[in-house]
């Protein structure tokens, strides 16, 4: 599997920064914000300030995503960036500490920061998957990485579930001092476990181009250049319109669940408690879909992953009790890893060698625009009927309409249209030289 040690710390980036994704995201600052930031305020108004500053901070990472990745690309800098917005996401996780009763304001801010130094060094962290693994281990390396995040996340998850429901074990006065410890502890274990890739990951040797202009006008130049290459990447295209309505409904499941079901009554040990079954059963299925896309294709195996989603969604909507959440908890677990994993590595096999951070700005792009309509629905419809429950439904259309889109790609055709880009771009380069 190529460089093992490189392979391992990529992995294990995805382990460190995954406690954001389970403990902050999706499972105890949901809980927190709902019960203690935004306390006093109408309850289905918690639910919808809580799904709109999602929608904020994946719009701010998604105008800001194809800058990032041409830039990283033209100053062969994509570590430093990755550096730079793992800091910002560890520091604004240590600063949820100080949020207190009301503080929704503050919570918010630090929500939208924090999501935007994971999902921002998330743009930089997938541009190196082409560089760390050889072509015909993409999907396996890929969908590795999930399941070390399933791993990581879930540890820490557990620790803090321990944490806040035996708070006196570890010398807390009460479950809200745990709570906050559990949000330093992210930003501590996102750190150590970083360290690793930051110390082994190399750039790719690139000829650096003598800089005449300003960043901002070289990103503003690329991502416009970008745009209107994508029309020479047809299948890249067709593949990016399926994942961005696909992903709108995978991000809004993982983000809304919580607060969700919260306000439908379930008790918050509960939430806390499906969530981490979501992240053990994860684990041996993200593991399970990087051997089944080798034996049936990853097209197949991402078919009947959008599949399954479809399911839950049904069952989401009628969802009343504990039982439920934990049933679609367990589904949940079967597919998420899996359908990320192979996302990411069918879209890598279709991007040409040569602009691998750029086309994963615009992968960013897709997943983050795209990711903006589901929280925002999610909690318009919240506000505006006094239920979420008609929300749920309109994840079925994203759903239906990527599966049906993704139905028309085809990878090979994929793949040959960005070989022939690198080797058009490798002879212009000789030629020019």
């Amino acid at each position: 599997m190529g460089n093992k040690k490189l392979t391992r710390s990529w992995m294990l980036y995805d382990w460190a920064n995954s406690a954001f994704a389970t403990t902050i995201m999706a499972a105890v600052l949901p809980i927190f914000y709902y019960d203690v930031a935004a306390s006093g305020l109408d309850e289905n108004l918690a639910e919808s300030y809580w799904g709109y500053s999602q929608a904020i901070a994946v719009l701010l990472v998604a105008i800001l995503s194809p800058f990032l990745g041409a830039i990283s690309d033209y100053s062969a800098s994509k570590k430093k960036f990755l550096r730079f917005f793992a800091y910002m996401g560890m520091v604004a996780s240590v600063l949820l500490a100080f949020v207190n009763q009301g503080d929704y304001i503050f919570a918010s801010i630090l929500l939208i920061i924090g999501t935007l130094g994971f999902s921002g060094g998330n743009v930089f962290y997938d541009a190196f998957l082409p560089e760390i693994a050889k072509k015909d281990e993409l999907d396996r390396v890929s969908t590795w990485g999930y399941a070390f995040g399933y791993i990581g996340g879930g540890i820490l998850l557990a620790i803090n579930l321990l944490m806040i429901l035996k708070f006196e074990w570890f010398g807390f006065p009460d479950t809200v001092t745990a709570t906050k410890a559990a949000f330093v502890s992210v930003g501590i274990w996102w750190f150590i476990f970083s360290l690793p890739l930051f110390k082994n990951i190399k750039e790719e040797k690139v000829t650096r181009v003598k800089r005449t202009q300003s960043y901002v006008k070289i990103g503003l130049t690329r991502v416009t250049s970008t745009f209107r290459s994508l029309n020479n990447y047809k299948q890249l295209l067709i593949f990016l319109l399926a994942f961005w309505m696909y992903n709108d409904g995978i991000s809004t499941i993982i983000k809304m669940a919580t607060i969700y079901g919260r306000g439908i009554g379930i008790d918050s040990n509960d939430l806390i408690a499906a969530l981490l079954i979501t992240q053990f059963v994860g684990i041996p299925f993200a593991f399970f879909f990087g051997w089944f896309a080798k034996k049936i294709s990853a097209k197949r195996a991402l078919s009947i992953a959008l599949v399954t989603y479809i399911f839950i969604v049904v069952l989401g909507y009628f969802m009343s009790s504990a039982l439920h959440f934990y049933l679609l908890a367990i589904c949940v677990g079967f597919v998420q890893g899996g359908a990320q994993g192979l996302s990411r590595s069918i879209f890598s096999r279709m991007v040409p060698e040569h602009k691998h951070a750029e086309f994963f700005g615009f992968f960013a792009v897709s997943a983050k625009f795209s990711a903006v309509f589901g929280p925002f629905i999610f909690a318009m419809v919240g506000q505006l009927t006094g239920s979420t429950r008609l929300g749920i439904l309109s994840l079925l259309l994203f759903f239906v309409v990527g599966l049906v889109l993704l139905q028309f790609v085809d990878i090979e055709k994929g793949e040959k249209e960005a070989n022939d880009a690198s080797i058009s771009s490798g002879a212009a380069d000789v030629t020019s030289k």
